[in-house]
């Protein structure tokens, strides 16, 4: 799920060291205090949240960093969004922006960073599917792992097949049950064997 795309890092924000960013726009004292007073509360809500009121950096430049770094979540907050009560939220992963009430932002960040999580999830287990062959053939688990994954089964596999496999660089990624889970064994019936191309 985590990778990076031509903006930068992406994280899940499960793992994310900092899940939310907010970021002062510019110096302005009613500002910086909103933006500290929500930092504290998005913190106090349990959500990884770090202030930027660096203002002596250009807004831009704080944004391209944030973004480099895959935090999920940003909340820009500037003395003109104040003046109406409100705040900008973007997500890292779709780059959508939203503008919603101050008063609200705890809230909207809680239900964007499980928003977050759930499609990166999802798109990741997409293309996992996408790339991945059911195959039952040890030469059809080698041509398939050329451009993605084969799960074959793990019976199927000696040390003389997979001194094969390596041979053209394709090695056992995992063993797992059907299900998807890990064993405790090798020994365990009916095991199947991801394998791919090593890089």
């Amino acid at each position: 799920m985590a990778h990076g795309d031509d903006d930068g890092l992406r994280l899940p924000p499960r793992i994310a060291p900092v899940q939310t960013v907010v970021v002062l726009v510019r110096d302005d004292a009613d500002a910086a205090g909103a933006a500290g007073q929500l930092a504290r509360e998005l913190n106090a809500a349990d959500v990884r949240t770090k202030l930027d009121a660096q203002t002596g950096t250009s807004f831009g430049r704080r944004l391209t960093g944030w973004e480099l770094k895959g935090v999920p979540v940003r909340v820009e907050i500037g003395p003109r969004e104040l003046a109406e009560g409100n705040v900008t939220i973007a997500r890292r992963d779709t780059g959508q922006k939203y503008t919603v009430a101050l008063n609200g932002a705890v809230a909207s960040v809680l239900e964007l960073v499980d928003d977050i999580q759930a499609s990166m999830l999802s798109a990741a287990i997409d293309e996992q599917k996408a790339h991945t062959a059911d195959v039952t053939s040890v030469a059809d688990a080698a041509e398939a792992a050329q451009t993605g994954f084969a799960r074959l089964p793990f019976d199927l596999l000696d040390d003389v097949v997979e001194a094969e496999l390596a041979k053209g660089a394709i090695t056992v990624r995992c063993i797992q049950r059907a299900d998807g889970t890990v064993p405790f064994s090798e020994d365990e019936p009916d095991l199947l064997a991801v394998v791919a191309r090593a890089y």
